[in-house]
């Protein structure tokens, strides 16, 4: 007997094979049986123990998509019913990217970060305190949570090298080092899938290759992932291919698998790279490194502004340094031309929206020039102002089309959002976020599939299943096959649509009829059931 049957639909698999019409049977949290199944009425029958039958006929029946690259460390604990990645038919999310494991470690120098992360978020006074210190407490926290999707997670280095030596620019001592590599392996042992790094950002930056090295080696021995956001995506040093080459380094050093997030041309200054940013990759690849990328499909990014246009020698020592650095009269010339060159990535003040500010959630949705208009100010000015009193989210509009196509129909580019599950109602519907959060897979299917033809439905649909899964060394996930955990979407490919825009944000993307999470219906109907079927995923067998 089936608790869930799924008739009539046509059945992509997973790994890029073409679709096929079948019936398939689920028991309990596990697809049993795919084929010509016995007729079977729509609904249970009157003791309640019929399965429950979904007619799939004109639509698709896939895997539940995997997004490789996401930021959702917080939202279920936040709200267990955070949907927005849900409603595309994502049944997993990797976290815990970018180097910025935000909710472990903690202690009195990550603590902030932590507290930070929770008010950008919504999160009120009675979540402020969490009840774990180390990433094994995280992870139960997680779990107790009861999420509507699976969530996997990494331990980031950021987060790493924040809790052990701050953020000073300088290379940590043995002992330290030694520390570094004792927090990884136990977050390791506890159950996270990988290791990332947010090179790019302070005090990731501050590092050398040999200790990225070293702690990755935790995660190579584990056959644990390597996720990086190298340190540079555009022109700023050290540049794009020889960021590129560190990652791919890395990954020849250790043995371990290496993911670079979010692969892009950042900035007009390297826009056309990207044929040569795959070629690189391909040629890693062919000389044994396993190498692969993730993207999200759009010409706009989302980073905090102090990031995006200070130099990594203005963050020394953490933001009370920065803060007194833009405030120093000598020091002020300096930064202004350093912020001038690095606006021209994101076609300046005009290409600037903010898109969270605690200080002010009045200038969410306008751009930095709106902004310095209304004030009556020079942009740079502005920008100085408004990150005197707090962190500046931001959405840069840095690449261009034909970059995101070429990226997009890489045949080891997954699709992922670097978004985080979202609500549009509660405190996860706060600001303006990039849409990303709510889009991202619905876009990929909309735009690249149905309307520009960069890849077919099938590959498509492995870039979001089969591929993020054998990145993440899941066996028992991503594919439609009996044996596998039933996570599986149901839709019509043509009536996919992501509503979600820069100027409103929290809307739910359509075109999903149903999606199972571990053999729970999740979405009948296009409605979320309110069932929170997720797990946290701590080992490859899923």
């Amino acid at each position: 007997m089936f608790d869930v049957v799924i008739k009539n639909g046509l059945v992509l698999d997973g790994t890029g094979a073409s679709e096929y019409r079948a019936d398939i049977g689920v028991r309990g949290d596990r697809i049993v049986a795919i084929g010509d199944l016995p007729e079977l009425s729509e609904n249970p029958d009157a003791s309640g123990n019929g399965p429950r039958v979904i007619d799939a006929a004109g639509s698709v029946v896939t895997p539940g998509f995997i997004d490789l690259h996401a930021h959702s460390d917080l939202s279920f604990l936040i709200d267990p019913h955070a949907d927005s990645k849900l409603r595309q038919g994502v049944t997993l999310e990797l976290v815990g990217n970018c180097g910025m494991s935000y909710c472990a470690p903690l202690n009195d120098r990550t603590r902030e970060t932590y507290d930070g992360w929770l008010s950008r978020m919504g999160g009120d006074d009675s979540d402020s305190e969490p009840g774990w210190t180390d990433f094994g407490g995280f992870l139960d926290a997680l779990e107790e949570a009861g999420p509507v999707i699976n969530v996997a997670t990494q331990i980031g280095h950021n987060q790493v090298r924040s809790a052990v030596i701050g953020e000073d620019a300088r290379a940590p001592s043995y002992e330290e080092l030694e520390a570094m590599r004792r927090i990884v392996a136990e977050a390791l042992d506890a159950g996270a899938m990988g290791f990332s790094t947010g090179l790019y950002f302070p005090p990731g930056y501050y590092s050398l290759t040999d200790e990225v090295i070293a702690l990755n080696q935790e995660a190579a021995d584990r056959d644990r992932l390597y996720s990086s956001h190298t340190r540079s995506e555009s022109d700023e040093p050290p540049g794009l291919f020889v960021a590129l080459n560190e990652a791919i380094e890395i990954g020849r050093r250790t043995g371990g698998r290496v993911q670079v997030s979010h692969v892009k041309a950042h900035g007009p200054r390297v826009w056309d790279r990207s044929a040569r940013i795959l070629e690189t990759m391909r040629e890693a690849r062919a000389d044994g490194v396993d190498v692969a990328g993730d993207q999200y499909p759009y010409t706009a990014c989302g980073t905090p502004l102090s990031g995006a246009i200070f130099n990594r020698w203005a963050h020394d020592g953490g933001r009370s340094a920065l803060l007194e650095r833009i405030a120093d009269a000598d020091l002020r010339p300096r930064l202004r031309s350093e912020a001038e060159y690095a606006m021209v990535r994101f076609q300046g003040p005009s290409g600037c929206v903010i898109s969270g500010y605690d200080p002010d959630h009045s200038l969410e949705g306008q751009t930095l020039a709106q902004v310095s208009e209304s004030r009556g100010a020079d942009p740079i000015d502005t920008a100085f102002e408004l990150l005197q009193a707090g962190e500046v989210s931001v959405v840069l509009t840095s690449m261009c089309d034909s970059d995101v196509d070429t990226i997009a129909a890489g045949e080891f580019i997954s699709v992922a959002s670097d978004g985080m599950s979202l609500r549009t109602e509660g405190p996860l519907s706060a600001g303006k976020p990039h849409p990303r959060s709510y889009g991202a897979n619905a876009r990929f299917i909309e735009r690249m599939v149905i309307e520009r033809k960069v890849v077919g439905l099938a590959e498509a649909v492995r870039k979001m299943t089969t591929l993020p899964a054998q990145r993440l060394g899941l066996n028992s996930r991503g594919r439609i096959a009996p044996g596998q955990f039933a996570d599986i979407a149901v839709f019509d490919p043509a009536s996919v649509r992501e509503h979600a825009t820069f100027a409103e944000p929290h809307q739910y993307s359509t075109g999903v009829s149903h999606v199972l999470v571990n053999g729970k219906l999740a979405i009948d109907g296009g409605v979320p059931t309110g069932t929170t079927a997720g797990r946290v995923v701590r080992d490859h067998a899923g």
